[in-house]
């Protein structure tokens, strides 16, 4: 096992020439920390990644439960994650040559009572003019203690009636939903993007096929159930989709526990089709390529990452290039 203090000299095995330098990138999903599994993933390490050798020149940092006020009343615990990130975001601003963390996506309590929830979100928005919107992840599993990232320990949160009404209330007031979960709550997830047809939801993560826990081994026996869950979610109109976040543990890649890291061809052959899909039924003007870093850091490197997105995307014109790179991202995070 690869443990964090050891993946910069874990992933310097795996050396790659730029694709495609010059193409600007928006990375629409990433973390920020002070420490967590025993690392601390701040600018300096944020830049160390974007500016590695692809143009990524803007960011969207998403929710990760990082510097709460816990001494504040509970529902407003999460604001300070965004002052946080503010203060990160204005120190990023007096370097402009460098990739700028250009929004925030916090959390709030989406079960809340509207008026206490829209107390919160007005907190948020006083916090950070690059406040975009919320993420309360659905993730759960009957397995979640077996998994690295196990979400939360709510089931069936996306039937919530509360849970609804709180995503409904995002997009009455012009702020977006992103979530993550595993696939088994695909069919639920359908159900609230029907539910809440007035706000933009941003699904995570492909819905997260597994491949551990009881689906290990089974994650390519069961894409074409995958393929189809997928589908009915993309008639959804209000749902946009990042790709990304495909190598984290739970995938079942097991990428995380070798001695060398993969490069971007065997990220490519390993996982091209579950991207290529998505392509085919979001159209690219609904697809938005994401590190989900430092998380993937655990399997891929930055360069592999980016390299790998530029190789998939390779057969389409260049107008959905840019959209997946940068359009979709920018114009979803009203960047």
């Amino acid at each position: 096992m690869i443990y964090p203090e050891d993946l910069n000299d874990w992933h310097a095995q795996v050396r790659e020439e730029i694709i495609d330098p010059a193409r600007e990138i928006t990375d629409p999903h990433h973390h920020l920390w002070p420490e967590r599994l025993g690392s601390r993933y701040e600018l300096p390490q944020l830049w160390a990644d974007t500016q590695s050798g692809h143009n990524v020149t803007r960011t969207v940092f998403i929710e990760c439960g990082a510097g709460y006020d816990r001494s504040s009343p509970e529902p407003f615990a999460p604001v300070a994650e965004t002052d946080y990130v503010e203060a990160i975001a204005e120190e990023a601003a007096g370097h402009p040559e460098r990739a700028q963390v250009a929004a925030i996506v916090a959390h709030a309590n989406l079960r809340l009572a509207p008026e206490t929830l829209n107390a919160v979100l007005d907190a948020h928005q006083a916090a950070s003019r690059r406040f975009r919107g919320i993420r309360h992840a659905g993730a759960w599993d009957e397995e979640r203690d077996r998994i690295m990232f196990q979400g939360q320990p709510i089931p069936h949160l996306y039937l919530d009636p509360d849970f609804q009404r709180g995503v409904a209330l995002l997009g009455e007031r012009g702020l977006t939903f992103d979530t993550w979960h595993f696939h088994p709550q695909n069919g639920e997830f359908l159900e609230l993007a029907r539910a809440c047809p007035g706000t933009t939801i941003i699904l995570d993560h492909f819905g997260t096929p597994m491949g551990t826990v009881r689906f290990a081994g089974l994650r390519e026996d069961r894409f074409a159930d995958w393929q189809r869950e997928m589908a009915a979610i993309a008639e959804c109109p209000n749902v946009v989709a990042k790709l990304g976040g495909l190598a984290m543990p739970v995938n079942g890649f097991g990428w995380d526990g070798r001695d060398v890291p993969p490069g971007s061809d065997e990220l490519v052959e390993a996982q091209a089709h579950y991207y290529h899909h998505m392509i085919e039924i979001f159209g690219p003007e609904r697809c938005m390529f994401e590190s989900n870093f430092p998380v993937d850091k655990l399997s891929v490197g930055y360069v592999v990452y980016w390299n790998a997105m530029k190789k998939i995307a390779a057969r389409y014109d260049t107008a959905a290039q840019d959209a997946m790179f940068k359009g979709t991202a920018d114009r979803v995070y009203a960047l």
